[in-house]
């Protein structure tokens, strides 16, 4: 078992620390908020979850509300994906062993139910934890980033039972983070460290601190070590419990905002020199070039993605205009257009999580479609965009 206790000023916390899809982690789960309630001694249970992800698991018909539409049009499309494939992937390796992903910690909201235990819901919203994550990545790490999550989602290697449980073990888990820190640092600090922070101090303020009595929470194991550290700083008042700062969604920096616009700049500059330098010609050759690059390159993502016709006409005639304008992507246009000339069905929401796991699935649901349709034509835009400008600037040399 993978049980820690902490005796902090009056209180007693026991945290427990659990692998998301094991079945031992639910039996202890359940054990150890059965015991501490019958010995009259338990005041709080804190449950790593949010209210979102408390949702989709507990509401059947949380994928059949699922608005793709509305997803693209908010710009949250990355995110999305990137919610999705882990989802999908946890979703896999659980089913191997008849376990779903977080039944531990929906055993322990129904447990605690059952026994008329207060409870509460200790983690950050998901959505706000992953957009934080995906700003502070820089260009080069958000594409490490979802190639990982690609090859996540269409990796077939599955863990058998054994193998989950030592995700329990803290010699394993403390490898599995010096390696995500190595090869994704921020994304390490988003998903680990500020995650430490945020449930210790969600934890600790569950229950006012004259209180007394015990508190069980139950986490991921990965969490244990830094939740520990915090609760013992909250608890000698050299931390303090603030976090607001952790709900926000940070600006883009000055640098970020300025290369945003870097490539439109850049584009009209070398049209504008194309002209004072060889005349109307030559600058209409390159505004032709450019459309070509960057809107045949974005149509042939959405070819390749089995996009409809209407999908590849719109990225080839949007992707030189989204290019123009930093704030928005030809991925969002080509997404709408869609998921509306191909409308999801009820059986595409329901299906998404496992479809998912498969390439065959993917192209089959037509949420998975469209996903690939807004990936493939942001994709292929941005080669575009990466081709054009020295094939512009080889026109401009050449006279």
């Amino acid at each position: 078992m993978n049980i820690t206790k902490l005796h902090l000023k009056n209180r007693e916390i026991v945290l427990i620390g659990t692998a998301h899809i094991s079945r031992e982690s639910i039996e202890e789960v359940q054990q150890t908020i059965q015991q501490y309630a019958a010995s009259g001694s338990l005041t709080m249970l804190c449950i790593e979850l949010d209210s979102e992800r408390l949702t989709a698991m507990t509401q059947k018909e949380h994928w059949e509300k699922l608005d793709i539409a509305k997803i693209f049009r908010e710009g949250k499309g990355f995110l999305f994906i990137a919610n999705l494939i882990l989802a999908s992937f946890q979703r896999r390796t659980g089913s191997n062993i008849g376990v779903q992903p977080g039944e531990e910690m929906k055993c322990a909201l129904e447990t605690a139910q059952s026994l008329s235990i207060p409870f509460s819901l200790c983690d950050r919203n998901v959505q706000i934890t992953l957009r934080r994550a995906w700003i502070v990545c820089g260009f080069w790490n958000k594409c490490k980033l979802l190639a990982s999550l690609i090859a996540t989602a269409l990796s077939n290697e599955k863990m058998n039972e054994e193998e989950i449980e030592k995700l329990k073990n803290t010699n394993e888990l403390d490898s599995m983070m010096d390696s995500l820190a190595t090869y994704l640092p921020p994304v390490k600090k988003t998903l680990i460290d500020e995650r430490d922070y945020y449930l210790a101090a969600n934890i600790w303020t569950a229950v006012p601190e004259e209180a007394g009595g015990t508190q069980i929470a139950v986490v991921g194991a990965g969490h244990i070590a830094g939740i520990c550290t915090h609760l013992e700083k909250m608890a000698a008042g050299t931390e303090v419990c603030d976090v607001e700062p952790l709900n926000t969604i940070p600006q883009k920096s000055f640098l970020s905002s300025v290369i945003g616009w870097l490539f439109p700049l850049v584009l009209v500059g070398l049209i504008v020199a194309g002209f004072f330098r060889a005349g109307t010609d030559v600058s209409i050759t390159m505004i032709i070039r450019w459309i070509l690059w960057n809107g045949s390159l974005a149509a042939l993502g959405t070819l390749i993605a089995l996009g409809h016709p209407l999908s590849i006409l719109t990225s080839f005639f949007g992707a030189p205009i989204a290019t123009i304008n930093p704030f928005i992507g030809i991925g969002i246009f080509s997404g709408l257009v869609e998921v509306t000339v191909r409308k999801p069905q009820v059986h595409d929401a329901q299906t998404i999580a496992t479809d998912i796991s498969s390439i065959k699935g993917i192209y089959r649901n037509r949420i998975g479609r469209a996903l690939l349709v807004f990936l493939f034509s942001s994709l292929g835009g941005a080669i575009g965009n990466f081709i054009s400008i020295p094939a512009l600037a080889s026109l401009l040399t050449a006279k």
